[in-house]
């Protein structure tokens, strides 16, 4: 069980934080390419995610070195690598060391969250998700050293850092990037019943079970709500196949995995039957882990503008140009090779094979192997 635990939460210190936080830190596109519409109905061509919560890491905040900036995610990956490899250590001075290394890093992504100015509940959703990492560092660092914070067992501790990676950052954060996609009611109540029933579950950790049975039907109910209408959004509004699909399962899974969040919580409020621990790290955290956020996080990358074409030099321009004059067997033949072939001498078959050749052929993007990988 252990070994999944550690695995789930290598993936969301590596994988879910880092994505979540190049999707918060991206620029709004209207700021970079103009007005953006929202996605189309089936059929039509998909454009990017509109909104998003605009670039709230650039600049200063996110710190400078001889002058340069820092990307705030690749000052969080040094943290999460350190952070990572130390649940593979034995307990003991060096895991502690490594993980405090980690708690640093969330320690000064949770600063951030004084710096935001946003929608009052968008600014809500996404304070949770900065915070999240914090405690869950908290956790960490704590039974690193095998010490039972504030009297918790070493396995609650454990529990407690996979869940704020993903009940904590995952959720509250995709909570609010599908507002920008999809407003409505549904939308409304996830992006503010998430973050309510993420704290709730944590004070109830403090005070009594029922207090954290409330707080996971409340999370249960936003997670709902979100899965909803995300399952909606997919189904009528998102034209790329792919896409969809990676919505709708983040959608789908989120119906089965919040009922056995619901079910546990009962068991131990009330001493009904429920399942056990490795039971419920099998199926609520793999779903949740892999299911919800891997695939909902991935979907939001997806959605996102692409980098913008750089602009052609004047050598390309003239050698477009001379390319330009082509015709027949030789047209076709830098069609076939994915080149830019302009001018009236390439139309029909020809012309629809550069296009799809030139997309096949294309690497990876400025914006990163994530980006490229989710993103064709």
């Amino acid at each position: 069980m252990w070994a999944l635990v550690n695995i789930l939460i290598t993936v969301g210190m590596l994988f879910v934080v880092p994505a979540g936080l190049r999707l918060a830190d991206a620029t709004p596109p209207a700021s970079r390419r103009g007005r953006a519409g929202r996605p189309l109905r089936r059929g039509g061509a998909a454009e990017p995610l509109r909104g998003r919560f605009g670039g709230f890491l650039r600049g200063g905040a996110a710190g400078s070195v001889r002058g340069r900036a820092v990307e705030p995610v690749r000052l969080w990956l040094v943290g999460a690598v350190a952070g990572a490899a130390s649940l593979w250590l034995p307990r003991g001075p060096f895991a502690v060391v490594l993980a405090t290394v980690y708690g640093l890093a969330a320690a000064a992504l949770a600063l951030h969250a004084v710096r935001l100015r946003l929608a009052w509940r968008e600014r809500i959703a996404l304070v949770t998700a900065l915070v999240s990492p914090a405690i869950a560092a908290g956790a960490l660092i704590a039974e690193r050293a095998g010490h039972r914070l504030f009297g918790f067992e070493l396995g609650v501790l454990t529990l407690t850092v996979a869940h704020f990676h993903f009940a904590g950052f995952a959720a509250a954060l995709i909570a609010g990037l599908h507002r920008r996609l999809a407003p409505g009611r549904p939308a409304d109540t996830a992006v503010l019943a998430v973050p309510t029933g993420t704290l709730l579950v944590l004070a109830g950790y403090f005070t009594s079970e029922f207090v954290e049975l409330a707080g996971a039907l409340v999370l249960t109910a936003g997670m709902w709500a979100m899965g909803w209408s995300t399952w909606r959004h997919a189904r009528t509004r998102v034209a790329d196949r792919l896409t969809a699909t990676l919505l709708a399962v983040s959608a789908v899974v989120l119906a089965a995995s919040m009922a056995l969040a619901v079910s546990w919580a009962l068991g131990e409020a009330t001493g009904l039957p429920h399942p056990s621990p490795a039971w419920m790290a099998a199926t609520h955290g793999v779903a949740n882990a892999l299911g919800f956020a891997v695939c909902g996080l991935a979907a939001y990358t997806r959605l996102q503008p692409r980098t913008a074409e750089p602009e052609p030099t004047l050598a390309a321009s003239e050698s477009t140009a001379s390319e330009s004059t082509a015709s027949g067997p030789a047209a076709s033949e830098h069609a076939a090779c994915g080149l830019a072939v302009s001018g009236p001498a390439v139309s029909g078959p020809a012309a629809s094979g550069a296009a799809l050749a030139g997309s096949a052929l294309m690497g990876p993007s400025a914006g990163g192997w994530w980006r490229w990988a989710a993103g064709r």
